[in-house]
């Protein structure tokens, strides 16, 4: 059976330890001034400033970014009641998981190669694309031509193994487990 090709960036699912996620994130900030849009499921770095609280503000990562953490929800601002993400130069506060212990779920992007068991433990980066305007969802996959084939490496995401479902198999759109390799509190270079 073929995967399904379901972008949604990279979600939350348990920690390094094997206990579940326990939904902790914490509130920051996306000034107007910022010109890309965020989408849940998309890896944030920190911004270095923040609002007028002292809430810490946050910009979408790109690929190679050492990374604060992954968009888990967005606040709704004012009478904005249907944006499922936050939309380009508006202010927005995103919910991060910033734990840089937790395990997320991505989608292979299957692009020039895809990933066989042997990249398990192996490092690579996100490919950064548009978000779903629809849904919210983000458009970030693992890029599976860029992942390291060595075991070590800077890289911001590394490979744990497959998701084991049913409806997934080692192949193109393949889903994996990883863990934010580069990450602002315990950066690593993997195994």
């Amino acid at each position: 059976m073929a995967n399904v090709d379901r972008v949604n960036g990279l979600r939350p699912v348990r920690h390094l330890n094997g206990s579940p996620w326990n939904g902790a994130v914490l509130r920051c900030y996306v000034p107007a001034t910022d010109s890309t849009a965020i989408f849940v499921g998309d890896l944030v770095k920190s911004a270095g400033s923040g609002d007028a609280d002292g809430i810490p503000s946050v910009a979408q990562a790109a690929a190679g970014d050492t990374v604060r953490g992954v968009v888990t929800g967005i606040e709704v601002l004012g009478t904005d009641l249907e944006s499922l993400y936050r939309v380009a130069s508006t202010e927005r506060y995103v919910y991060v998981c910033e734990d840089p212990d937790v395990v997320y779920e991505i989608q292979e992007d299957s692009v020039g190669t895809t990933l066989a068991a042997t990249h398990i433990g192996n490092n690579g980066n996100v490919v950064v694309a548009a978000g779903d305007t629809t849904s919210g969802a983000s458009g970030m996959e693992l890029d599976s031509s860029d992942v390291n084939t060595t075991g070590t490496g800077a890289a911001q995401l590394n490979i744990l193994g497959l998701v084991q479902r049913p409806d997934n198999e080692i192949g193109a759109n393949a889903k994996w487990e990883v863990f934010i390799n580069e990450h602002e509190f315990g950066s690593t270079t993997g195994t």
